[in-house]
């Protein structure tokens, strides 16, 4: 049965069980996949899909034809739902584009912002048991918004070889360039170097398992990364008027994931915390991942009791949850005092799930606390900025003796004559 504490008496590391420390040998054993990848190229993905997948493969990349052949397999209804998830995704996700921007307010400088997208992104989507559409369509529609030119797919195949009809359609109606029937650090080594097949991409995004994240971590410098991911984490904070069903199961929902995953309610309600503990073990017992929910409630499911609403958010607040639900009669009273967490859930009809596949805000979420200093996935993580700068030479020469005194309090004395030896031309150009 998960354990009831009072909040007072647990600091915030003892709330959510984050020690994702590596085995010993997992390092090793990406730093080898990582190196065979770059020696033996598709022939190493073809021996691990074999080793890890239980499938042989002609060809790695999936073709025209299996695109179109599971979009026609796939039934409408839930084409139709594929269609509006990626219209709700794109139409929070268009918000977030950002505009150049030049200055021009003194006279003979110029200067400004712009954005270019990252050329090349690659997409890492796991698979448990088949690979997530969602997670296709929340990685690939910001980089299309943002306008990435190649966005490649990795994602491992079942052991004939391939991969769900939903999750080819889900990256058709995203619009993904190319999609490969790999997955796993060697995945992830093939988009950071390339092969045979496989293109070297700029960025590698998406989640995974420990060796995804440890492998993504190895090639972070060869390529960006978004970020790496721990284990799923969901905090509920509820009110007396809560109802202890529908907590339970959106405690589950997150339980379900990884037997490390993190569920924890905090509650102003004695009776409700029961209640809900009670819960926890009924609809437990009816789930088809049973012994993964059990796991990760008995090492990382907690409920707590607070004194307050307001105690509850500041425990949030050093906690920095990957998702947090305020299952409160006023959500939107508590929500100016949220300052960390990945994403908002507020009310009783905003269950973490619905922004997992459909209402548009991204579900690539931070984890492990790191809601104290990054975002969730968005738009600007295929953007990058470059500033621009352009001086007439008289603007130059007022301000180049400014410059080369900060230059050589710095010590730097050829920074200082760069710009002093273009004031000296002007100087020389108007006495002749």
């Amino acid at each position: 049965m998960i354990p009831i504490y009072e909040l007072n008496n647990l600091a915030p590391e003892q709330i959510l069980n984050r020690d994702i420390r590596q085995e010993a040998d997992v390092g090793a054993a990406v730093d080898a996949v990582i190196a065979d990848v770059r020696q033996n190229g598709d022939e190493a993905l073809r021996r691990y899909t074999r080793q890890f997948d239980g499938a042989e493969l002609d060809g790695l990349e999936v073709t025209a034809e299996e695109l179109e052949a599971a979009w026609e397999r796939l039934d409408e209804p839930f084409r139709q739902t594929l269609r509006q998830a990626a219209e709700n995704i794109r139409a929070f996700h268009s918000r977030q584009v950002h505009q150049d921007f030049v200055i021009t307010d003194r006279p003979g400088i110029v200067m400004g912002q712009r954005y270019t997208p990252i050329a090349r992104v690659g997409v890492c989507v796991p698979r448990s048991p088949e690979a997530f559409p969602s997670t296709i369509l929340m990685n690939v529609i910001p980089a299309r918004i943002a306008g990435v030119e190649k966005i490649v797919v990795v994602t491992p195949p079942d052991k004939t070889g391939n991969i769900s009809d939903e999750a080819l359609a889900a990256a058709k109606i995203a619009g993904a360039d190319r999609i490969f029937k790999i997955g796993g650090a060697q995945a992830v080594a093939a988009l950071a170097y390339g092969t045979e097949s496989v293109p070297a991409v700029d960025k590698i995004v998406g989640p995974g398992g420990i060796y995804v994240a440890t492998a993504k971590r190895k090639v972070f410098g060869q390529v960006g990364i978004d970020m790496i991911a721990g284990p799923s984490e969901i905090l509920v904070v509820a009110d007396e008027g809560a109802d202890a069903r529908c907590v339970a199961a959106d405690l589950l929902s997150q339980a379900e994931h990884d037997i490390r995953a993190c569920a924890v309610l905090v509650t102003t309600s004695p009776a409700l915390a029961r209640q809900v503990q009670r819960e926890l073990e009924v609809q437990s017992a009816t789930l088809p991942r049973r012994d993964i929910v059990e796991k990760a409630l008995s090492g990382g499911g907690k409920i707590l009791l607070s004194d307050s609403l307001e105690a509850a958010v500041a425990a949030a607040n050093r906690i920095a949850p990957e998702h947090l639900e305020l299952c409160v009669q006023d959500p939107f009273a508590l929500l100016p005092l949220v300052k960390n967490a990945g994403s908002v859930f507020l009310g009783s009809s905003a269950p973490e799930a619905l922004g997992d596949y459909f209402a548009g805000p991204n579900h690539t979420l931070p984890t492990s606390g790191t809601a104290r200093f990054s975002s969730p996935l968005g738009v600007d993580d295929f953007c990058k900025r470059s500033s621009f700068l352009y001086y007439t030479p008289q603007a130059l020469a007022d301000a180049a003796p400014r410059i080369a005194e900060f230059a050589r309090r710095e010590g730097l004395e050829a920074h200082a004559r760069s710009v002093c030896a273009r004031a000296d031309q002007l100087n020389k150009e108007a006495q002749s």
